[in-house]
């Protein structure tokens, strides 16, 4: 028997690696959004019951997927008798009865990329697609979605059931698309997986700075897409995650703490990562009809080439946010573009550059926007008004070791 608050941490472990998996399953057998969430859920509650006296199984997905069908089938009958069934439901009862549902191992691992579809599909609002994947896919709350979209987490509640009734209301199958179709979804699928990644390489909130489990699994669908279909810009996203992916380890300290990027081990950096990111790079630009991800990737791979801080080659890296702009423009990339030019120029040039970004709406209360600012007039000497920059980022920030490393900033300058 295993003891109450190791059930529970193990189990919030497995809820965070294999809830993804296992409602896109359920979604894909069951055919209803709504009905597999309640099963998905129910299967866990029986999990603390039953693992806490028999132990975690060996393969906890495929038992999860397991109890949540038969729950899925209970839910389902006790709604029979209330009325008559949606065509779907009964068809996965007529399928569960005449022991036809296949739960093959490798349906498991393509599900969550057939569920990206689905909630990518034209026929979906393009404002809606997006958080309904998050949501769906992904398992991020709906007040982190809505936090990231700047609306209500009623609004953006609203959205995502309107997402749900229209897959529903126009019969969209639950299948990866022909090749012939993959293009038209493209773009949103790519974002999404990037979004992913995004969270968890540096999560929007909370004590951590990186979710291993969404990282892992936006490489893993990445690396799925690119089977299917072997796209410049899939092959870009990929290299970017991972390059990124490779300096995780040097990232932060023994604390938890932040390390920046000038100040990290690179003998910790995963080189295999960086020889895999550098040649699909080479392979996108071949192709001529790169875009965003590839020159993200670029620039990334610029960093994980240079054997010190002083290696960097700046100049290349400010050509590459000149051409990203033209591709993308946006106010976070002119940002990052003016901290490369205060990198090759000095931070007087960046200065001037970030005064005329100020007043960008989307820059107001971007924390970054006002840590950059600090860290520029932390080098040129303005002190009081470094502080107050540093003391505005820390307001935005939500994550615990970004608000740690802008103290410790705001420390380090005092104790000068």
């Amino acid at each position: 028997m295993i003891a109450q608050p190791q059930m529970a941490n193990e189990l919030s472990q497995l809820y965070k690696n294999n809830s993804g998996k296992v409602l896109a399953t359920l979604v894909r057998l069951i055919g209803d959004f709504d009905l597999a969430e309640e099963a998905m859920h129910e299967a866990f509650l029986s999990a603390v019951e039953t693992w806490s006296k028999q132990g975690i199984p060996e393969n906890p997905g495929s038992w999860l997927i397991s109890t949540g069908r038969f729950k899925a089938i209970d839910i389902i009958r006790r709604k029979k008798r209330f009325g008559e069934l949606q065509p779907a439901l009964q068809q996965f009862l007529n399928e569960v009865e005449s022991h036809n549902v296949s739960l093959t191992q490798q349906d498991i691992e393509d599900d969550q990329l057939r569920l990206i579809f689905i909630c990518c599909h034209p026929a979906i609002d393009p404002n809606i697609q997006i958080p309904l994947t998050l949501r769906e896919v992904c398992g991020l709350t709906t007040e982190e979605i809505a936090s990231a979209f700047l609306v209500s987490p009623s609004t953006m509640a609203q959205r995502i059931v309107r997402g749900k009734n229209k897959i529903r209301a126009a019969r969209i199958p639950f299948a990866i698309p022909a090749v012939s179709e993959l293009t038209d979804r493209l773009d949103a699928v790519l974002y999404v997986i990037y979004l992913v990644f995004s969270e968890g390489y540096s999560a929007s909130a909370g004590d951590s700075l990186v979710r291993t489990d969404l990282v892992n699994e936006a490489i893993r669908l990445a690396r799925l897409l690119l089977t299917l279909l072997p796209d410049s810009e899939v092959m870009g996203l990929l290299a970017l995650m991972l390059l990124h992916e490779s300096r995780r380890k040097a990232r932060t300290d023994h604390n938890g703490n932040i390390v920046l990027l000038e100040d990290q081990d690179r003998s910790l950096w995963n080189q295999e990562y960086i020889k895999e990111g550098i040649t699909l790079i080479h392979n996108s630009t071949a192709s001529r009809r790169f875009g965003v991800y590839t020159i993200q990737a670029a620039i990334a791979a610029v960093h994980a080439e240079a054997l010190t801080p002083e290696d960097t080659d700046w100049n290349q890296v400010v050509s590459l946010y000149s051409v990203l702009m033209r591709l993308d423009p946006s106010p976070i990339i002119e940002l990052n573009r003016a901290v490369a030019v205060a990198m090759r120029d000095g931070p007087k040039v960046g200065l001037e550059i970030l005064a005329s970004l100020a007043d960008r709406k989307e820059l107001k209360n971007y924390h970054l926007f006002h840590s950059s600012l600090g860290e520029l007039l932390r080098r040129t000497g303005q002190t009081d008004q470094a502080i107050s920059a540093f003391e505005r980022a820390i307001e935005l920030a939500k994550q615990a070791p970004e608000q740690r490393l802008l103290k410790q900033k705001i420390a380090r300058i005092q104790s000068e």
